[in-house]
This record gives C-alpha cells, structure tokens and sequence, in this order.
C-alpha cells in the first residue's frame, strides 16, 4: 500500500497532539510538522503563568461545552468521544503527574510547562515525526485534476505534497485568508479574552486587590453578566470574573470599540437590599463603631475605604451618624457600582480570539471540512473558544484527537 504523506501546518498543542496521536493509531504514516516560527509549542510554554493550564476537572460533556461562548453545540459529541478526563488518562499513561487546584483549573503535578513539552516532544522523537521550523505557509492548493494531493507552498517556494492536510495554525490571518481562498467562510476574529481599562478615583491605587467572587454586568446588556474573583490592576479590572465576560460579550464589545460601562457587585451574595438590611444592622449593633475603620463584607480594608470614601462618608463618622442617603449610597458602591470601561488589555500572554473557519462547514464527527475531503481543522483555527481555566486547550486535544483518529483509519 502506497505510504500516505500527512502534513500538519502549526507546531503548537493540537498541532503535536494529533501528529503523536497519527503515528500511535497508524506507524505506516508519514506524518510532517510545519512551523512558521523559529520554536513550536510557544503557547503551551507561556500558558498559565508558564505551568500549563492543560485542562478543567470538568468531566461531563454536556457541562463542559457551557464554558464556550462559541462552539458550544459544535463540541458536545467531541467531547462525548475525548473529554478532560480522557486527556488525564493519555497524560498519565505517558507518565506526567497532573493535579486539580480549587479552582478546577489542572496543571502537570511539576508546576511547569516543561513537563508537557518534554512529553510530546519524547513522543514526536520516538515516533519518527518530522519537525520543520521556519516554514510559513504562503499558499494552499487542494487537488486537482492529476494532481491528487494537497501542495503546500512555503514562503521561501518550498512545496510540501499531503494525502492529509491538517490545520492547526490557531488565531493566524494569513492562514485565514488562505482557508478563504479555499472557499472556507471566515468569522472575523476579535478579540476574546481581555481585561478593562478602566481610570477611576476609587480603585485608584489599589491594585493587586482581589475580591473572590464579584458579579460584574454589561450596563444595557442583561445578558452579559459574570461572576468569579475580580482583580484591580494599574490600568482596571480583570481576574476570571472580567476574563469571563470578555470572552461571552467579545463580539458586542468590540461593536462598542471597547467602550462601555460594567455594573460591579463585589460581593456576588449581596443583593442591594440585603446590603441596605446589613448596613441598617451594624448601624445598630455598633453605634459608635467607625465605619471606614471596619471593613464589612470581608471586604479588603482598603477597597472598603475607597467605597466609603466615594459615599461622602469621613474618616471619623461613626455608625450612629449616618443617615439614610449615605447608608444608600453604600449600599449601591458596594452591590451596584458604576465603572466607565474605555479600551481592553491583553491578558498576559494568553491571547484569545472569537473568530476563524465558519463552523457549519466541519464535519465535526472528524473535524474534516465539507468543502474539501482530507483537509481537517483543530483548535483556534476554528471559530471556537472559551473562557479563561484550560477550557481552550481542552478543545484543541478533542479536535486533534479525532482529527487524528480520521486521518489514520483511511487508506
């Protein structure tokens, strides 16, 4: 039987995890790696504060697919055939210990990303993968009359023959162009995840605070709301809670050019009124107690300050002076504060696009497109995403896999 050629555009996560994956399912395959870069797995390297955030403790599919904003529906039987706890079962049977924090977010037991790149690159080694840096892809030819394969050009004119085209480039716009090329209907990608910018006097030199659980709303927009630990930083707000509602409102936010304004509840238990119930109770209890000087809410002490202070509250007012208007006035600081968002920062490293190939044209029983046989797409190449906590490269592993799975069982 003749040797099938499979080349991979993209040296990152889905990239390495369905050549691995080819070669174990099918050793007669001739699988290729291409990188545009002179280093692959850079994302892997950087990624969760250079640990690896591999996957989330959340092990049922119809679960799982609730933390996408886009591929929800698209992902679900995926996840039925390779979900977050298959991923650990493939980890531990290569030997890489894997812990879950309290968050939910899992990590290699080492703390360190190395650990996963060691990994697969032990296996691209011990498999015969052949690894290509430097090789940016300036052209895609699907087959054609006698030419039954798929060429792949270089920007340097080199071209690559597939049986087998897999690409795994994530978020990059020449290859968007290229799949356009091809007929494929692009999603304009924008930004997912991201923080505010936000300039206001009372988080004004405050960061590196955190609340655990803040409840954080779109003025106008209902729909768009989250909650989760919130952060204050030099330049806003961000932490999972502000990560979250990036990611669901990307496409509204960058319509608004990044402008806006969030409605923040530091404390996701409070309600307004349960706020003006618990005020209107340690007035009582604690008539002479100052009130700046006695964080409530487990509030930080200096958050709480800063609320006060933009009540008109002073220093020395204790509980027994203060009247209706300030205790309301707290009250909304403290569960309905108003903050003009203007602009949006990268989130350190981890940058997340909502956009790529329009998802109703895979098949995503095999994650191969519908225009083109033998031409398959894994991770952000696709319009796919999530939220911040590994759920992004949960969708790479599912889509590489079975891509993979499809590559090798055809002759």
């Amino acid at each position: 039987m003749k040797e099938q050629k499979v080349i991979i555009v993209g040296g990152g996560a889905a990239g390495f995890f369905a050549a691995i994956r080819c070669k174990q399912l099918n050793p007669n395959l001739d699988v290729h790696i291409l990188e545009r870069g002179k280093q692959v797995l850079q994302k892997v390297k950087v990624s969760g504060g250079g640990r690896c955030n591999v996957t989330h403790a959340c092990y049922i599919p119809k679960d799982l697919v609730k933390f996408y904003p886009r591929g929800q529906k698209e992902l679900l039987g995926p996840f039925h055939r390779f979900c977050s706890g298959d991923m650990l079962n493939w980890l531990d049977q290569q030997g890489v210990e894997t812990k879950v924090e309290d968050d939910g977010r899992i990590f290699p037991a080492s703390n360190s990303s190395q650990t996963i790149i060691d990994c697969f690159w032990k296996n691209v080694k011990q498999l015969g993968i052949q690894v290509h840096t430097g090789q940016q892809v300036a052209a895609i030819r699907a087959p054609s009359g006698e030419q039954a394969q798929y060429q792949v050009i270089t920007a340097a004119g080199k071209k690559w023959l597939a049986d087998k085209l897999l690409m795994a480039t994530g978020s990059n716009p020449r290859i968007w162009k290229l799949l356009g090329g091809l007929g494929h209907a692009i999603i304009e990608p924008v930004p997912s995840l991201f923080t505010f910018n936000i300039k206001d006097s009372r988080i004004q030199n405050l960061a590196g605070l955190s609340v655990p659980n803040a409840k954080i709303q779109v003025v106008g927009r209902k729909k768009l709301v989250a909650q989760g630990p919130l952060l204050i930083t030099h330049w806003g707000m961000s932490g999972p809670g502000i990560l979250r509602l990036s990611a669901w409102g990307a496409r509204t936010l960058n319509e608004a050019n990044y402008e806006f304004k969030v409605l923040v509840n530091w404390n996701a238990s409070l309600t307004f009124d349960k706020a003006q119930a618990e005020l209107r109770n340690f007035k009582q209890l604690n008539p002479k107690q100052q009130i700046a000087k006695h964080r409530k809410f487990d509030l930080p002490n200096r958050l709480w300050q800063s609320l006060v202070a933009a009540c008109n509250i002073p220093d020395n007012l204790i509980w027994a002076e203060m009247n209706k208007k300030q205790l309301n006035a707290l009250a909304i600081q403290l569960t309905q504060a108003t903050f003009e968002v203007k602009g949006k920062s990268t989130f350190k490293e981890e940058f997340v696009t909502a956009g790529g190939v329009k998802l109703k044209e895979i098949d995503f029983t095999r994650f191969e497109s519908k225009l083109h046989p033998n031409l398959f797409m894994a991770g952000e190449v696709l319009n796919i995403d999530a939220i911040t906590g590994g759920f992004n490269f949960q969708a790479a592993w599912t889509g590489a896999y079975l891509a993979a799975e499809a590559i090798a069982s055809e002759k």
